[in-house]
């Protein structure tokens, strides 16, 4: 498995503080492990995200990936209200 990140994904990154891209970072070394350990409450996505996958990454910020072939690609982040608009 490898992963790559989107350029907004890149982008939306950045603008959070360390804080959270340290918490990321964390939970990414966790999926790299086992994408479905309980913690990370990876789950499918519907509507306008079906087809794609989500993992928490604090109690408020997410990170949307897909999967192409063996390649992770993480699309975005942000909170669930910026991502899911509730």
């Amino acid at each position: 498995m490898r992963i790559d990140y989107h350029r907004h994904f890149r982008k939306q990154y950045r603008k959070f503080p360390q804080k959270i891209q340290k918490k990321f970072n964390q939970k990414l070394l966790l999926f790299e492990s086992n994408p479905f350990l309980p913690m990370l409450n990876n789950h499918t996505l519907a509507g306008k995200y079906a087809g794609r996958r989500s993992i928490d990454i604090t109690g408020d910020i997410r990170a949307i990936y897909e999967i192409n072939g063996n390649i992770i690609i993480f699309l975005q982040i942000g909170t669930h209200h910026d991502l899911y608009g509730k």
